[in-house]
C-alpha cells in the first residue's frame, strides 16, 4: 500500500499523506475524520455495493439500477468540510458518488435517526448506508451500511474486506490526472450539493409509534427532552406531543455534543439537573428527562424524585420494562447487560448471551426464531432495543426492527409506568435489586488494550468461561459444556487469576475471583456479588469497564476507581 509500490503517475503516487485504511468496528465502520478521505469512504462503499450486488435477494442482495437509501447525522463532517479537521468531511457526498458509481439511484432521507433509516429502507427492501458517528466524540465519524434484509453480519465482513482490497488497488494505479480524487484524497470538483432530501423516512418512523401505542396516550405526563445535537432531537418531541405528553425541549446545542449511554458520568447529569431545575422554575415539575445519542439509536431516560432530583436508568434496565411490556417470549443480549435480567421473569426466555455488538445480538435473535419463538427481541447495555418479530397491541402491529432503536425503549417505558398507575422511579423499583455503571479510559489504543489483556485469557479458544465456585477450577464452552482442563490451561489460568486478583483486590472492596467469562473481553465474577467487566471498544481507542453491583454506589464507585488516574483497576491493566 506504500507509494513505492505504484508508478510515480498514479494517485497513490500523487497523495501528500499517507492513507489510514477504515475498519470495521463492533457495528458499522469508524475512524478519525482526518482519515476519512472522500477516497477512503468511495472506495470502502463502492466495494460494500459491489459486494451486495452479487448477492441473492433472499440473503440481503441489492439490484444494479434499483434505489439505495442514505441518511446521516448532524455531525459537521457527516456532509460538510471542517476546516480544523483537515478539510475533511463530506462523507456523504462521498457515499452519493460511490452509489452512482456502483449503478444505484442513491435518495436523500435526510438527516435522521439510523432506526427510522434502517425501518424504511426494510419496509422497501432496499439496501442503505446511514453516515454516522453514533456516540464517539466530534473527530471521529463512520457509516453503517444495511443490506435489503438488515445490518451486514459478521460473516460479511471479510469478503467485503477482500473487495476493498481489489478496489483500493484498482482507484491507487488509476493515472492521477485521470482520477476523481485530489493529492488530498478529496473530490477534484470540490464541495457538492447532496440529493433533494426526501421526507418520507422521517414520516413513517412517526406513524410507526403514534400508531402502534394509538388506544392511550401520555396525557398528564409532563416531559423534559434534552436535544443536544441528536439527530431526533425533534422528532422524539412531536412522537410524545402526538402521544399527549407535554414536552419542553432543552439544550439543544448546535455545535455537536457526544453522548455516549454507557457513560453517563457525573458531568453529564450534573448538566442535566441543571436543566432540570431550570425548566422546573419556568414550567413546573416533571415525570422524566428522555434523550438519545448523536444518532438516536441509543436512549437515555432519567426519572425525577420526589425531591426533584434525577435519577439514571441504565439502558440494559429499560431493555427489561420493554421485553416485559411488549410480552415477548425469547430475549437475546450482550454478556455486558445487567444481570437482573438472569434474576428476574425474563430469566426463563432469556437466551443465551452473545457478544458486544449488534451483528452479534442480530444473529442470536435469529436462533432463537429459527428455534421458533414467535416474539423475539434484545437489547444491549447502551439501551438500543432490537425487534426480530413482529409485536402486537390490540389491534395494532409493530414490524420487526432487528436494528438499535431508541424510540421504542423510551415510550414502552413511559407507557407501562402510565398503565400501571406508577411513577418511573416505582417502575424501575419492581426489578430486581441490581444496579449497574459504565466508565472508559479514552485515548487508549486498541491495540495496546488486546495486547494486555491477552495474557490474560485462555490460549484455548474453545474456553469460554472459567469457574472456581465449586473450590477447584471447571472450564465451558460458549455452550455451557464442561471442556478438559489440562495442567498448562489450569496454571495460566491460575496465573491470570492472581494477576487481576492483584488489581481487583479485597482491600479495594472485592470478594474472591469466583469467575471469569471470556465472551467478549474479561468479565469477573467475585463471591460478594460484583461484576467487573473490562473490554476494549470496537469503534473507538478506548478502553471500557462496566460493573453491577447490589448497590448503585457500589457500582458507581467499581467504575469511579476503574477509569481513576493515574492508578485505577484500567491503568494498571494495560501498564500505564
Amino acid at each position: 500500500m506504500s507509494a513505492s509500490e505504484y508508478p510515480p503517475t498514479s494517485l497513490r503516487g500523487f497523495l501528500n499523506y499517507e492513507p489510514v485504511p477504515l475498519q470495521f468496528g463492533t457495528s458499522g465502520r469508524r475512524g478519525k475524520v482526518v482519515d476519512l478521505t472522500q477516497l477512503e469512504v468511495y472506495l470502502n462503499v463502492f466495494a460494500e455495493l459491489r459486494y451486495l450486488q452479487n448477492l441473492p435477494v433472499a440473503e440481503g442482495g441489492i439490484l444494479r439500477g434499483d434505489q439505495f437509501y442514505f441518511a446521516y447525522d448532524l455531525r459537521p463532517s457527516s456532509t460538510r468540510r471542517v476546516p480544523e479537521l483537515g478539510g475533511r468531511g463530506e462523507i456523504a457526498q462521498a457515499v452519493v458518488q460511490a452509489a452512482e458509481d456502483a449503478g444505484m439511484t442513491p435518495l436523500n432521507l435526510g438527516p435522521i435517526p439510523t432506526p427510522a433509516l434502517a425501518a424504511h429502507a426494510l419496509h422497501h427492501q432496499k439496501g442503505c448506508i446511514m453516515v454516522t458517528g453514533s456516540h464517539i466524540p466530534f473527530d471521529r465519524n463512520g457509516y453503517k451500511t444495511y443490506s435489503s434484509r438488515g445490518e451486514l453480519r459478521k460473516s460479511d465482513e471479510a469478503p467485503i474486506l477482500q473487495r476493498v482490497a481489489h478496489e483500493r488497488d484498482r482507484l491507487y494505479r488509476q493515472v492521477f490526472h485521470e482520477s476523481l480524487f485530489d493529492e488530498a484524497g478529496m473530490f477534484k470538483r470540490g464541495p457538492r450539493e447532496l440529493p433533494l432530501e426526501s421526507p418520507a423516512g422521517r414520516r413513517a418512523y412517526a406513524r410507526r409509534y403514534v400508531n402502534f401505542f394509538s388506544g392511550s396516550n401520555l396525557q398528564g405526563m409532563r416531559l423534559l427532552v434534552y436535544q443536544h445535537s441528536a439527530v431526533g432531537r425533534d422528532l422524539l418531541v412531536e412522537v410524545l406531543q402526538a402521544l399527549g405528553a407535554a414536552v419542553v425541549p432543552v439544550g439543544r446545542s448546535e455545535e455537536f455534543v457526544a453522548v455516549d449511554t454507557e457513560n453517563v458520568h457525573p458531568g453529564l447529569l450534573q448538566q442535566l439537573q441543571s436543566l432540570l431545575d431550570n425548566a422546573t422554575l419556568e414550567h413546573g415539575r416533571f415525570d422524566a428527562i428522555l434523550s438519545t445519542d448523536g444518532d438516536s439509536d441509543r436512549p437515555l431516560l432519567l426519572g425525577v424524585t420526589p425531591e426533584g432530583r434525577v435519577k439514571f436508568f441504565g439502558g440494559d434496565l429499560l431493555g427489561m420494562i420493554t421485553a416485559h411490556y411488549l410480552q415477548a417470549d425469547a430475549v437475546v443480549v450482550p454478556i455486558t447487560c445487567n444481570d437482573a435480567v438472569d434474576r428476574g421473569p425474563l430469566r426463563e426466555i432469556l437466551q443465551p448471551k452473545t457478544r458486544i455488538g449488534s451483528p452479534y445480538v442480530i444473529a442470536g435473535l435469529e436462533q432463537a426464531r429459527a428455534q421458533g419463538k414467535a416474539r423475539v427481541c434484545g437489547w444491549e447495555a447502551n439501551g438500543g432495543f432490537l425487534t426480530a418479530s413482529d409485536f402486537r397491541r390490540g389491534s395494532q402491529v409493530l414490524t420487526a426492527l432487528p436494528t438499535r432503536d431508541a424510540f421504542l425503549p423510551l415510550l414502552c417505558c413511559l407507557f407501562a409506568a402510565r398503565e400501571q398507575g406508577v411513577s418511573l422511579g416505582e417502575l424501575f423499583a419492581r426489578l430486581p435489586a441490581r444496579y449497574s455503571a459504565a466508565g472508559l479510559l479514552a485515548e487508549v489504543p486498541r491495540a495496546a488494550s488486546l495486547a494486555a489483556l491477552q495474557p490474560l485469557q485462555p490460549e484455548d479458544p474453545q474456553v469460554v468461561e472459567a469457574d472456581w465456585s465449586g473450590g477447584h477450577l471447571v472450564t465451558r464452552n460458549a455452550d455451557g459444556a464442561l471442556l478438559p482442563v489440562s495442567p498448562g490451561l489450569q496454571a495460566q489460568l491460575e496465573q491470570a487469576r492472581a494477576r487481576l486478583v492483584g488489581i481487583f483486590s479485597p482491600e479495594a472492596g472485592f470478594g474472591a475471583l469466583v469467575r471469569i467469562n471470556y465472551t467478549d473481553g474479561l468479565r469477573l465474577y467475585f463471591a460478594n456479588g460484583d461484576v467487573a467487566h473490562v473490554r476494549p471498544s470496537g469503534n473507538a481507542d478506548e478502553l471500557r469497564i462496566y460493573a453491577v453491583a447490589d448497590t448503585p454506589e457500589r457500582a458507581a464507585a467499581i467504575v469511579r476507581e476503574g477509569v481513576a488516574e493515574p492508578a485505577g483497576y484500567l491503568r494498571r491493566l494495560v501498564g500505564g
